[in-house]
């Protein structure tokens, strides 16, 4: 009798684990993970909540540097889509062959411009101006992990400012924390993308660089070639591109790009 017991609760308990296991996995069949640019919180937070409730799947986020989420996903983190603020990020994952092939969509485009704090009294009619001693620190993402500090360091070079700036430069780990270093008082003067003057009221742009000192800033999207869910990360990429989401995208200061 205890044998049958022992038996039918072996049994049982090998039912409610397939069981578990099966309810977890069609859960995750319904949820997405998106690695982006933390530049895109806003307008894809917003873009995310309408994806989810036309496709019954909700659509979990990590936001920071672009080369970051490059890293983790070098290193076996798990993602279905990835959007960076820079190509480089993707051809480095497409080398070490970690893309769904033919899923790139170069998505939106963006500026740099210079800003301070609105209640700074500071004046920038040329790039040439940040030598003047009263603009003593000046905010830019770190080039070797923030596709802004790399665009920034572009457009310093291309001025031939950057060897004599540089012991003025404070490095951010992201656009976000760059643009914080100007309203928190820390510098006088930050390099961030025009579409995080959109944040606040309390910065001034005081000048917007021209497109011919750096490379073009493109956003491309992708699908993880170890994604579980596919389907569904195509499907947002599709909806990336539709009039909706463009909206949202211009509405945050994002110009739009055709695909491909």
């Amino acid at each position: 009798m205890y044998r049958i017991f022992k038996s039918l609760t072996v049994r049982c308990l090998l039912f409610l684990l397939i069981l578990i296991s099966g309810c977890t996995e069609r859960q995750q069949q319904n949820e997405l993970s998106v690695f982006a640019a933390i530049s895109l919180k806003d307008a894809l937070t917003e873009i995310g909540e309408a994806f989810a409730a036309e496709n019954q799947v909700k659509v979990y986020y990590n936001f920071a540097a672009s080369t970051t989420l490059q890293r983790q996903l070098e290193k076996g983190a798990s993602g279905d889509v990835f959007i960076s603020a820079s190509p480089r990020q993707v051809v480095a994952l497409e080398t070490k062959g970690l893309l769904e092939a033919e899923s790139r969509q170069n998505l939106l485009t963006n500026r740099l411009v210079l800003v301070s704090d609105e209640a700074a009294k500071i004046s920038v009619e040329t790039p040439t101006n940040l030598v003047v001693p009263e603009i003593s620190r000046i905010a830019i993402g770190h080039p070797d992990i923030v596709p802004a500090g790399a665009y920034a360091k572009e457009a310093l070079t291309h001025f031939g400012l950057w060897e004599t700036l540089h012991p003025k430069l404070i490095f951010g780990t992201d656009v976000r924390a760059t643009l914080a270093y100007v309203t928190a008082g820390n510098v006088d003067i930050a390099i961030v993308y025009k579409t995080d003057t959109t944040l606040t009221e309390n910065i001034n742009v005081l000048y917007q660089l021209p497109p011919e000192a750096y490379t073009p800033i493109v956003y491309p999207a992708v699908v993880m070639k170890n994604s579980l869910r596919k389907q569904y990360a195509r499907r947002f990429i599709t909806y990336l591109q539709s009039i909706e989401s463009g909206e949202i995208f211009e509405k945050h200061g994002f110009t739009l790009l055709a695909s491909k």
